[in-house]
């Protein structure tokens, strides 16, 4: 990817993200009342300003966040000049307490929906893609994968994970089992059911592991070898093989899994191969060679992909796997981030900056739209979860503030608070140098 690919998409994402959020701030300010004397997008320097009523409304240069100046209100600006002042009833400080911590959350409740709005309307667009899998949970296990690692086997048939039982049909969260205190994996291997515990910092070792992906990003994949599309052209093609066909043996080796069959395809090296399919009910078998096609990539391929079946989805049933999509990736998130904090799993491993969510993005935009659109849902709850935390500067500090005002019937004062933010402030900044470092460490180190 080069970098201009990046910024073309990096920027619009992270421009949707800063909007949705500030104008929830905005929004709420509005409904109660309250002035808004800045709307901005992005910081410092300005592109363009323009100044519509009480509010001037601002596009920065710097797309890596926003800002709503609400007036009577100690944020990020430092603006204390109004404390002396009389509260004036479009003041922030003027208004009751609970409409103050509803404007404070509105950010967060935007960014939350944003994202329900997004899986809800990916589902109604793309439908559900389900792909083909093995009836009885048989996998493939990786080299070099965490699951290969831990002692799993090809050919072992998974029954649990995470102490939730697996079903080969099930397509929900892949991420939620991973996080359970006390990671098992069970599977039944020559009639026999056995345990292997996984590692307490599965994150980590997925990350680090040479080979990842499949079921739980494990190395695991219970792909049967059934062919779905073909594409035109291609040696597939020519040699006659039809979406639905089986591919059983390759140059005299059994096939089970769509893993070992495009193993054998990559390790050709454009030599002919000798493929057996099965084809129809009650299942006819033939021979046919086929001379795998060296791709832009230096892979070799025959041009086929696996068996999958799309489901269109209704509004309602949109909906709720919407919100369903958008719990189980706030509890993903907020589980792998107090999984870093307690120390299980790596920091410089599993947080990302800037950097990192711009080659993210990028690569994800290149396989269309619904894989971007998926990413944007999903940093959307990251940045309300980011901003929720009780750091001063961000909304959960400010959210603390006025939990204390609530309980203690009085606010803290304003030395306080202008200290508060400033360390808050070194936190925020201080933590970006680490993140920013962190992604060129790693884009270094590969």
């Amino acid at each position: 990817m080069n970098i201009v690919w990046i910024l073309a998409t990096f920027v619009p994402a992270l421009i949707i993200l800063v909007f949705v959020h500030e104008l929830g701030h905005f929004l709420a300010a509005r409904l109660f009342g309250m002035r808004v004397d800045k709307f901005s997008v992005g910081f410092p320097p300005d592109i363009a300003k323009k100044k519509i009523g009480q509010t001037e409304y601002v596009l920065g240069l710097t797309p890596l966040g926003g800002y709503c100046k609400i007036a009577g209100m100690i944020d990020e600006s430092m603006d204390t000049e109004f404390a002396e002042q009389e509260p004036k009833p479009d003041e922030f400080r003027a208004k009751p307490l609970w409409q103050r911590m509803v404007v404070i959350c509105a950010g967060v409740a935007f960014n939350i929906m944003l994202a329900g709005v997004i899986f809800m309307t990916l589902k109604m667009v793309y439908g559900e893609n389900r792909w083909a899998f093995t009836e009885d949970g048989a996998v493939f296990v990786a080299d070099s994968s965490v699951a290969a690692q831990i002692g799993l086997q090809t050919g072992d048939r998974l029954t649990a994970i995470g102490g939730r039982p697996f079903e080969p049909s099930d397509i929900g969260d892949q991420m939620r089992p991973l996080l359970a205190d006390d990671l098992t994996i069970t599977v039944k291997r020559d009639g026999e059911e056995l345990a292997f515990a996984g590692p307490d910092n599965i994150m980590t070792r997925i990350q680090e592991a040479p080979a990842s992906g499949g079921l739980y990003g494990l190395g695991l994949y219970n792909w049967p070898s059934v062919l779905g599309g073909i594409l035109l052209g291609s040696p597939a093609n020519r040699a006659g093989l039809r979406p639905g066909d089986r591919i059983v043996e390759v140059d005299g080796q059994p096939i089970v899994f769509w893993q070992e069959m495009t193993r054998l395809v990559r390790q050709s090296e454009g030599d002919s191969l000798q493929f057996t399919y099965v084809r129809g009910d009650p299942g006819l078998s033939a021979t046919i060679w086929i001379t795998p096609q060296a791709v832009d990539s230096g892979l070799y391929r025959i041009g086929v992909n696996p068996a999958h079946s799309t489901r269109q989805v209704p509004l309602g049933e949109a909906v709720i796997d919407g919100i369903v999509a958008t719990w189980d990736n706030t509890v993903v998130i907020v589980t792998s981030l107090s999984r870093m904090i307690s120390g299980r799993e790596s920091v410089r491993e599993n947080l990302g900056g800037p950097v990192m969510v711009a080659r993210v993005i990028g690569e994800a935009a290149r396989y269309g739209a619904r894989y971007f659109w998926n990413i944007v849902g999903v940093l959307s709850i990251t940045l309300a979860i980011i901003n929720i935390l009780p750091i001063p500067v961000l909304d959960g500090g400010h959210l603390a503030f006025l939990i204390y005002e609530g309980i203690m019937r009085r606010e803290p004062s304003i030395k306080f608070r202008m200290v508060m933010q400033q360390v808050g402030l070194v936190l925020i900044l201080a933590l970006m140098v680490f993140l920013i470092g962190n992604d060129i460490w790693r884009a270094v180190t590969g």
